[in-house]
């Protein structure tokens, strides 16, 4: 059996100080809104003698764009270094901005029903000028900049404006998927066949090169103390990250006031 721990709230590391090697698991549930939670959890099993490596298990359908990429960096840094591998084990979903976490990592495995991929990005925005002539509603809107209200609800978007967002979607994408031909090592052209919003299998994902192996998390967590050279059966300790509601209504509302439109577009921006 696995000996699980969690991560404690004072000055220490959290983890049991057992004087065994110990894997550290790594969990990343849900929509990803924020990154300061994991990034910090990162940075301390990093720095910890004990924990040999690092199994991150992402069961996630992506989120933000920038909490994703600042995941990502701190799980590359770490691949970096060089010292302790990262494995990616894959729930039910890792997809999107889960994928982009994932591909940081020296090794990857998913269970054969995973769904994964979902590599695009996507900006969604509503249009209720219809709506407030049917009730009589006038919208007026005071700017400093031509494009200060593109994207506004209260009016059609201009030829201009789309062009516009669609510069700056595909200037993301673009960060994703060399992000992706980096972190696993792929051609950048067939990244970009793969990369076109379809979402895959983990045994369809294998094939394109986006998994390594197929297994579930006891395969992983195996796999895992393989790579980092631990005999027999590996201590691990398990981290517990969660998001409050609250934190997900800021990340999907983060705010109103005078920066309309660019703060709402961080909601709006998504892997």
């Amino acid at each position: 059996m696995f000996w699980t721990g969690r991560v404690g709230s004072g000055k220490s590391s959290g983890w049991m100080d057992s004087g065994e090697e110990q894997i550290a698991i790594i969990r990343i549930e849900g929509v990803i809104t924020g990154s300061e939670e994991i990034t910090e959890i990162l940075d301390r099993v990093s720095k910890d003698d004990q924990i040999k490596a690092i199994l991150l298990r992402i069961d996630s359908p992506g989120g933000a764009v920038v909490p994703s990429q600042e995941i990502y960096d701190a799980v590359r840094k770490i691949k970096l270094a060089g010292k302790k591998k990262v494995v990616t084990s894959m729930g039910t979903v890792a997809a999107s901005g889960g994928y982009y976490i994932a591909a940081a990592s020296n090794y990857i495995m998913a269970n054969p029903g995973t769904l994964t991929g979902s590599m695009g990005v996507i900006m969604e925005m509503a249009n209720f000028e219809g709506l407030l002539q049917k009730v009589g509603v006038e919208s007026v809107t005071i700017k400093s900049g031509a494009n200060k209200d593109a994207g506004s609800p209260f009016r059609k978007m201009t030829k201009e404006e789309h062009l516009l967002f669609q510069n700056v979607l595909d200037d993301v994408h673009d960060q994703f998927m060399t992000a992706v031909s980096e972190g696993r090592s792929l051609e950048m052209e067939k990244v970009k066949r793969l990369a076109d919003g379809r979402i895959f299998t983990g045994r369809q994902a294998q094939k394109e090169g986006l998994v390594d192996e197929l297994g579930n998390l006891t395969d992983a967590i195996a796999k895992t103390a393989q790579m980092a050279g631990i005999q027999g059966k590996p201590q691990v300790v398990e981290t517990q990250q969660g998001i409050s509601f609250f934190k997900m209504l800021q990340g999907r509302f983060p705010g109103a006031g005078g920066y309309y439109p660019s703060m709402r577009l961080n909601a709006l921006l998504a892997y």
